[in-house]
């Protein structure tokens, strides 16, 4: 959040791209200085639960008390109706739970996750438009003669997701390969390549509460 999220967020400034950032409760309260920068900019606060805690692994009145602390700190900052869990993990029969604090959008599946029963395509369920993330944020990273395929491939909407910590070097840290590759200033570079692709095809840039907007 220090080092990742300020490059992340003038990259964006730069490319004039609005973004939807799922936030934890936890990070929200250490960082709010970057909750307000974020909101002021024009872009979107989304909640990521309050910390960090799977939700799989939760009882149903344990995750009510996770949605309720977040949500809580979250709105504190913005009308936030937009919600992604940690590990896109968030089991189906909790998702009325979402409908009844306000949410409107849940991107906790992935399109890329079908052995999971993760729909390719956004769907209406327990009160939610559930709209799949595209694709892993490995492969946006992939070298520049890889990376239009891989974007060319994936259907509409397209959703991409990063984590602050990509935009930071981690190349040397104790963690999965896939996850340290082309870490900090290649992730930038690949972010605005990617961007530059998408803006020659005639691909326009939007809010997670514009697609939940207009699917109403």
């Amino acid at each position: 959040m220090e080092e990742g999220a300020p490059r992340f967020f003038d990259l964006l400034s730069r490319e004039g791209i609005p973004a939807t950032a799922f936030a934890t409760g936890d990070v929200a309260r250490r960082y709010p200085d970057q909750m307000a920068r974020l909101v002021d900019a024009g872009h979107e606060l989304g909640c990521h639960g309050d910390t960090h805690r799977r939700f799989s692994t939760m009882t149903t009145s344990e995750a009510a008390a996770e949605l309720d602390r977040s949500t809580e700190t979250l709105r504190a900052f913005a009308p936030v109706t937009s919600f992604r869990a940690p590990n896109l993990d968030y089991p189906a029969a909790l998702l009325p739970l979402l409908a009844e604090r306000g949410y409107t959008l849940d991107s906790s599946i992935a399109r890329y996750k079908p052995h999971k029963g993760h729909p390719s395509r956004p769907v209406r369920e327990g009160g939610v438009l559930r709209v799949p993330a595209s694709t892993m944020p490995s492969l946006v990273r992939l070298p520049g003669l890889v990376r239009p395929f891989v974007l060319g491939w994936l259907r509409e909407p397209l959703v991409l997701f990063f984590h602050p910590w990509e935009f930071v070097d981690v190349t040397r840290e104790p963690i999965p390969w896939d996850c340290r590759f082309r870490t900090g200033a290649p992730a930038l570079a690949s972010l605005a390549a990617a961007i530059a692709y998408l803006r020659r095809r005639g691909d326009s840039f939007v809010l997670m509460r514009d697609l939940a907007n207009s699917a109403a």
